[in-house]
């Protein structure tokens, strides 16, 4: 019989490192995940706060917006309003995992197992992370980025830096490619890059300028930009028309890092889902083996419980579906049909007979994003489980909601279609893309491509920062009929 690694809740140094081992055993050998190598870091409270305040990131540039996030969040956990998180853990090579000096023994291994083998193991292994991210690079970009931040502050002054980011920032969802996979990141070639650039861009840059017809005689050219372009931050960086170099820069770290964090926003639920359902077998497998108490065991049940909680749709705490909890369940719920099938899982699932649980869970976390993963494996249980259901709204002035689908053969497969569109980026970032440019006024032009009748709720505090990113010439948010939805010259906002 094993010896229990702990007995209490005071962690150590030489009880983390073996509970990472025998985390690491049981994940390799028995779960097989595939991790990139961890680096764990012990820190404190506040240095948790200043992490998951500034993006999650180990290093960044400095914005206000970050300390006020800060202070926000430290006023509300002295006064015991809201917890920190146990873990943070980082998409980089190796893959950082920081934990909580404050956490107990229970909650470090917890933590190790479901980040530095979870996580870890998505990361690595999902194919957005593989397509668009780049783990080895990622935290030497970032210190170039600080340090090149820093260095315009010096020059130009903190509050016009500050101001640029803060139009980069709003538009940060709009400075991302979803079709082509960007090139890698590297501080080295970054710096060099920048120095060449600085030299020459702004006499290359206005590609608007060079196209102008040199002649009064009627223009043959081509419309500008020939297809429509729907990363905003790259359009402005290399066309905006009157741009400093330093704010070209910024505008390109600020796109590379939406680029990085990119793939995060579209498996939120898987992520979460497998890096609980890796802790949950990791941590009952350490108690098998009689390597944790009965005690520590039931304080992991009880975290485990508090972190996949899922308040009824008509609870005052609730704020939406838990992602842990949606994907944990959905997971588990694949285990259980592999293991024991009924007839209805065998209809709606018929790749699980004979199908090994884990084959199929790993291959879902290589393969899958949020919304193509509920649209294959939200199953017929699941949904009576959750009592899902989907509503009808026709934006009338109707008091009352009609309940378009329930639990019936067409309303799951409804429920499941409605659930997994929610997920799209469309659903949660309008899709906004630049369509035209006027060649002799600069006029710029940005069509607004609807999903599902939604409006621009925003777009009289979006249009100044798009603006100022192009150079303080006149925008035009236009619908995909040509309908004006807004503009915006010379601080005038019209719609």
């Amino acid at each position: 019989m094993n010896t229990p690694i702990w007995t209490d809740s005071n962690w150590t140094f030489d009880a983390i490192n073996r509970v990472y081992d025998a985390c690491n055993s049981i994940a390799v050998d028995e779960l097989y995940l595939n991790t990139y190598p961890n680096s764990i870091e012990i820190i404190s409270s506040e240095q948790m706060l200043d992490a998951y305040t500034s993006i999650g990131m180990p290093i960044y540039y400095q914005h206000w917006s970050f300390g006020k996030h800060f202070i926000q969040e430290q006023k509300s956990y002295q006064k015991g309003r809201s917890g920190l998180a146990y873990e943070l853990v980082i998409n980089s090579s190796p893959c950082i995992n920081y934990l909580m000096e404050d956490n107990t023994m229970t909650t470090q291994a917890l933590v190790i197992a479901h980040a530095a083998f979870g996580h870890n193991h998505f990361f690595k292994n999902n194919y957005l992370f593989k397509q668009w991210t780049d783990a080895s690079s990622i935290i030497d970009y970032l210190i170039f980025a600080k340090e090149y931040v820093s260095t315009q502050e010096n020059l130009h002054g903190r509050n016009a830096v500050e101001s640029w980011l803060d139009s980069c920032h709003a538009l940060m969802d709009y400075g991302v490619n979803r079709y082509k996979r960007p090139t890698k990141l590297s501080m080295e070639k970054e710096k060099q890059r920048q120095r060449e650039r600085a030299e020459y861009l702004q006499t290359q840059v206005s590609e608007l300028y060079r196209l102008l017809p040199k002649t009064k005689e009627k223009s043959t050219e081509k419309k500008f930009p020939e297809q429509p372009e729907e990363n905003l931050l790259y359009f402005f960086e290399k066309y905006s028309p009157d741009l400093e170099p330093w704010k070209r820069e910024i505008l390109r770290i600020v796109r590379k890092i939406a680029q990085y964090f990119y793939p995060q926003g579209q498996t939120k639920v898987m992520n979460e889902g497998f890096a609980s359902l890796t802790h949950y077998e990791i941590m009952n497998r350490l108690h098998d083996k009689g390597l944790t108490t009965d005690g520590s065991h039931l304080e992991f049940l009880a975290l485990h419980s508090n972190v996949l909680f899922q308040p009824s749709f008509n609870s005052r705490n609730y704020s939406g579906i838990n992602p842990y909890a949606l994907g944990f369940a959905m997971l588990r719920d694949i285990q259980r049909m592999c293991h024991n099938p009924t007839a209805e899982d065998l209809a709606w699932f018929p790749v699980i007979k004979n199908t090994s649980s884990r084959e199929l869970i790993l291959d879902s976390v290589a393969n899958y994003r949020d919304e193509s993963f509920i649209r294959q494996w939200l199953s017929p249980k699941i949904i009576r489980e959750w009592h899902l259901f989907a509503v009808y709204d026709d934006k009338s002035d109707e008091e009352k909601y009609t309940v378009g689908s329930i639990h019936n053969e067409s309303g799951y497969q409804d429920i499941r279609e409605k659930l997994a569109d929610q997920y799209l980026r469309a659903a949660n970032i309008p899709h906004l893309e630049v369509i035209n440019v006027d060649k002799k006024t600069r006029h710029l032009t940005i069509q607004y491509n609807k999903h599902r009748d939604r409006s621009l709720s925003n777009v009289k505090n979006m249009m100044p920062h798009i603006s100022k990113l192009w150079s303080g010439y006149p925008v035009t948010i236009r619908n995909e009929a040509g309908g004006l939805i807004a503009f915006y010259d010379n601080d005038k906002f019209s719609s």
